[in-house]
């Protein structure tokens, strides 16, 4: 298991245990996550599940591709460490792995 800490736009922290293979968007649904809508399902197709990637993390968790990046575009207040939280798979890289959800979605 990979630990996640989603930290929700009152400060409130969600520490969750996630399976590789998942996506960050998919063990914030699993945690009730306040913020992450996720209206398309994570198919990269709505900007609902964006969220920060703490900067002790952004290397790890890398750049986004060209269709998140598009995605992005209709995200709120889009900042340089912003991702779409269905395009990060969980991987052991990534145990102790803190995202910010943003005030709202898009």
């Amino acid at each position: 298991m990979t630990k996640l800490t989603f930290i929700a736009h009152d400060g409130t922290h969600f520490d969750v245990d996630a399976d590789n293979g998942s996506t960050v968007m998919e063990n914030a649904i699993r945690n009730a996550v306040p913020g992450i809508e996720a209206e398309c399902g994570g198919a990269c197709a709505c900007a609902t599940c964006h969220v920060y990637v703490d900067e002790a993390w952004t290397a790890e968790v890398g750049e986004p591709e060209a269709m998140e990046e598009d995605m992005l575009d209709f995200a709120y207040d889009v900042q340089p460490n912003s991702r779409l939280s269905c395009q990060i798979k969980v991987r052991d890289a990534l145990d102790g792995l803190v995202v910010r959800v943003p005030e709202r979605q898009g």
